[in-house]
């Protein structure tokens, strides 16, 4: 058995977040972040949303993960204290 029951259990969670929130609590110019265990070579896209809703608003940037997962953006975001973006890396097989 593993820690999630049966050994080779599918069972889907209820609820998955679909990448990465990023909410600011002051005002910042985002050049790079990193996201834990996408590997490099994988598609992301940026998305500013409504920090209250979570509805995407407008896409900021498509680019690909690199080494360690840091993402480097051709263009810095430039977020307001109180916003919100989520990174949604592409789903892939």
């Amino acid at each position: 058995m593993c820690a999630c029951g049966r050994k080779g259990n599918r069972m889907q969670p209820l609820y998955q977040d679909p990448g990465f929130t990023f909410r600011f609590g002051e005002d910042r110019i985002i050049p790079r972040f990193q996201l834990k265990g996408v590997p490099a070579g994988q598609r992301v896209s940026v998305y500013k949303i409504d920090p209250a809703t979570g509805e995407r608003m407008g896409l900021l940037a498509i680019t690909t993960v690199g080494a360690g997962g840091w993402v480097e953006l051709a263009e810095p975001i430039t977020a307001r204290a109180g916003e919100a973006c989520i990174a949604v890396p592409e789903q892939t097989g």
